[in-house]
């Protein structure tokens, strides 16, 4: 169901030559899949990638892995954006399992909140809905995420979508930022995401609250 020029599933780490394609772009979309949404309780089973040729890579990540140098390296390159949904909860994942200062970042949902204030929807299958005029498959949404080897073809269709359009809607949502006076404000967001992360593995929570 995959044209496999433009889709590929890697154990573990990604191969020396597709770190160098990806490292030639400006922006990379990226998303995990895990067994569940606590960190620390919860492992990453996937990491899901594209560029902005569409090329997806999967990499199905092992129970107790703590290294991907390649993966590492792509994720923390200064001069590659990482596009993510809820960035928040990606980077304090991937900071969780292998100790990576992910950056530079960009974040789909903050820029959504930031520049779509007619509505108050801003999940992944809407956006992609309304500015990409296609309707996403979530069924596997709520799915066994642990055995990597034997995922179906719905599994894998879902979790490529979630990387497919993001680097579109990156586009796409920073051109309306910037027509609302609002860019430089949404960038200013992205780089306070990391730290957010980091209070979430600390189990910090309503920090700046009053109470």
């Amino acid at each position: 169901m995959f044209d496999s020029s433009l889709f590929q599933v890697c154990d573990r780490d990604l191969s020396e030559e597709t770190l160098q394609q990806y490292l030639c772009g400006d922006a990379i979309a990226v998303d995990t899949e895990t067994m569940g949404l606590v960190p620390r309780r919860d492992r990453l089973c996937l990491v899901q990638l594209c560029d902005a040729a569409g090329s997806v890579t999967v990499i199905r990540i092992a129970r107790g892995q703590t290294s991907a140098p390649n993966l590492v390296h792509l994720l923390t390159a200064p001069e590659v954006e990482k596009v993510f949904h809820f960035a928040r909860f990606d980077v304090a994942q991937l900071q969780q399992t292998f100790g990576a200062s992910i950056g530079p970042i960009y974040c789909t949902k903050v820029a959504s909140k930031l520049a779509r204030t007619y509505t108050s929807s801003h999940g992944l299958k809407t956006l992609v809905q309304e500015l990409e005029s296609v309707e996403l498959d979530k069924s596997s949404q709520s799915s066994d995420w642990g055995d990597a080897a034997n995922l179906s073809d719905e599994q894998l269709s879902y979790a490529a979508n979630d990387v497919r359009y993001l680097l579109s809607l990156r586009q796409k949502l920073t051109q309306m930022l910037q027509r609302e006076g609002r860019w430089e404000l949404a960038q200013r967001c992205f780089q306070c995401i990391s730290v957010h992360s980091e209070l979430d593995l600390l189990q910090y929570r309503d920090l700046f609250d009053h109470h």
